[in-house]
């Protein structure tokens, strides 16, 4: 992909983050039973939200994208690490969702994709209020245009998503949350230019935890 160091290299690392994190688990869950139950900690088996962004292109591209983008995820939790003195403290999720983003403004009008990841929750005793990172890739559509506007080289488009907020919990099932998204678009060099697309802006959303 062209002029994609800098998000791999997060995704990279984001992903190492969640490696440790995994491992922190493992851990845990060998841990003397006295560790792991002198503060219960409430991690949901399956969460279901819905996320709202604003993004602005960033890097990489000559157009001034503004794009919204709407995401359906379905999260399933993988790892807990109930520690209290443990930083990473909290439970990791594997996630899938569905995305539909329409373009408001830049040569193409809207983007439909899937994606796949890793999101760690990071959660303190007695505390409502938590903290999430998150990163993962995928694959879309979008309706490409004519290569000398710096548009997309063709409508198969892969994408890289990485996020970090907060979120507060106002009852054992209901989550609001906020937080920051970055995401890339690039078809890997398939087409020549490939100008790929870089964006970021603010996200909200509401979970419903079972």
């Amino acid at each position: 992909m062209s002029k994609m160091s800098l998000p791999v290299a997060g995704s990279i690392t984001a992903l190492l983050l969640f490696t440790a994190s995994v491992r922190a688990g493992e851990a845990n869950a060998h841990a003397p039973a006295s560790i792991a139950e002198s503060q219960p900690l409430d991690a949901p088996h399956l969460e279901i939200a819905e996320e709202s962004a604003y993004l602005l292109s960033i890097i990489g591209n000559p157009n001034n994208y503004e794009i919204g983008a709407e995401f359906i995820t379905a999260r399933v939790r993988w790892g807990v690490d109930a520690n209290d003195e443990s930083f990473w403290r909290g439970y990791n999720q594997v996630y899938g969702l569905v995305m539909g983003e329409p373009i408001f403004r830049g040569p193409e009008n809207r983007y439909f994709g899937i994606s796949t990841g890793l999101r760690h929750v990071f959660v303190r005793p007695g505390w409502r209020l938590q903290f999430y990172t998150s990163a993962g890739v995928g694959l879309g559509f979008i309706d490409s245009t004519d290569a000398f506007r710096m548009g997309q080289g063709e409508d198969f488009t892969f994408n890289i998503l990485s996020a970090g907020g907060m979120e507060y919990r106002l009852n054992d099932h209901w989550k609001v949350s906020a937080g920051v998204l970055y995401q890339h678009f690039s078809n890997a060099g398939l087409t020549s230019p490939n100008p790929s697309l870089n964006a970021l802006g603010p996200q909200i959303g509401a979970t419903f935890s079972f």
